[in-house]
């Protein structure tokens, strides 16, 4: 995977979600909690969908029961039962969060060192090729992709997935096929809308990022070199960049608004359409006898749980399509091995008399940029050498790397 400048990240490239199966070594330094986690998640989606079955057997109870005897222990257990439902799928929810919440954090950890390390390793020409703001700034967002990925995927799509059979399941056995096929229809409709548009947008969201970076670069590298900018009195030249930037930055940020809020609104209508399409079909069948208002009232909550977490998918698919975008810009730096590294023979370094010798030394940055040509020289022990030359002629290259060089 190839770790791209700053600013040359291709504006068509798609996020490989190859990326995902290389977060699995995370999980599985803590199976026992991803498995517990999962278990907690599956008890809370089992009281999420029990709860408008209580509603219904309160409602109907309510209903048969008028202008008659009511048995107030009756309604006064189911609301008990109903409570405790919402209060478990809310329990169960946060054991989850709170068991699995290690396993992200220490990914976290563990990225970020193996990732200060390497770039610690690589070589100098790397790190004068790239900026240091830009790069904090992929660190950081990578991290955090990372924590993104590992929560969302496991406790966002696969539950939301779950909770759609199992609603679908019990319309299908309560009720009749017309209401699995609809909400069926309206999930495949609004899972490819989704997909289609937040591809098409994707490209500002990595504008957006890109622009990101060269103003914080922009930013780091002008504040690290105060003195130079106060000496030549250029704060108004480095302000006048930087607004530049921000500029382009805020123009790429547009974008990206503008193309959210048009999801979002494609998204709502979906929703909005397939509501009305299978309330009408519920009002009909009140009206006519064939359900209850309790089953009226049990199809209401069914539909407002499944298309609740259905819009967050949404938002959670645009936002695991933005994590990945930033995780692999993370691996990517981790992906390129230095160019410059010990032979895998190599005998640890052991001074003894601490003499240096050069013997017909090349070096260069690149190929084209030759530092070093055919330099020998030789530095016995206890000599102090200075260095000297133009700028740009390798003083900084060489061992002796400052102005004074003591054996």
């Amino acid at each position: 995977m190839r770790a791209y400048a700053d600013n040359e990240y291709p504006a068509n490239h798609k996020p490989d979600w190859k990326v995902i199966a290389g977060l699995w070594p995370y999980l599985a330094e803590f199976r026992g909690r991803v498995m517990l986690a999962l278990g907690f998640l599956i008890f809370s989606k089992l009281a999420t969908v029990a709860t408008p079955v209580a509603l219904k057997y309160i409602v109907d109870y309510l209903d048969e029961s008028q202008g008659g005897e009511v048995l107030l222990w009756i309604p006064v257990i189911l609301v008990v039962a109903y409570g405790l439902l919402r209060f478990g799928s809310t329990l169960f929810s946060e054991l989850r969060d709170a068991v699995f919440a290690r396993v992200a954090e220490r990914a976290m950890r563990r990225v970020s060192l193996r990732v200060f390390e390497h770039l610690h390793n690589r070589e100098l020409s790397f790190h004068l090729d790239r900026k240091t703001g830009g790069l904090a700034r992929d660190i950081e967002r990578g991290t955090n992709g990372i924590s993104f990925l590992l929560r969302f995927t496991l406790f966002n799509i696969v539950p939301t997935l779950l909770e759609i059979l199992m609603v679908a399941g019990i319309l299908f056995v309560v009720f009749n096929v017309g209401y699995v096929l609809a909400i069926l229809v309206a999930v495949v409709v609004y899972v490819v809308f989704s997909i289609k548009v937040t591809e098409w947008r994707t490209k500002y969201v990595r504008e957006a990022n890109a622009r990101d970076n060269q103003s914080n670069s922009r930013a780091v590298d002008s504040l690290l070199n105060y003195e130079t900018v106060k000496y030549f009195n250029n704060e108004r030249f480095e302000a006048e960049l930087y607004d530049k930037d921000l500029d382009d930055w805020e123009q790429a940020r547009l974008k990206n608004r503008l193309s959210l809020a048009a999801l979002n609104s494609g998204q709502a209508l979906i929703i909005g359409v397939a509501m009305i399409v299978i309330m009408a079909m519920a009002v009909q069948e009140v009206a006519s006898g064939e359900i209850t208002l309790g089953d009226f009232t049990m199809i209401n909550a069914y539909l407002l749980q499944l298309f609740i977490p259905l819009n967050a998918l949404g938002f959670v698919y645009r936002e695991i399509r933005q994590a990945l975008v930033n995780v692999e810009r993370l691996f990517g730096l981790l992906g390129d091995e230095p160019v410059i590294e010990d032979a895998p023979n190599a005998k640890a370094l052991v001074v003894e008399k601490g003499e240096v010798c050069f013997d017909q030394v090349h070096f260069g940055y690149r190929p084209n940029r030759q530092i070093l040509q055919n330099v020998s020289f030789s530095i016995p022990a206890g000599h102090t050498v200075a260095v000297v030359g133009a700028s740009g002629a390798g003083k900084s290259t060489s061992p002796a790397c400052f102005s004074g060089f003591t054996m």
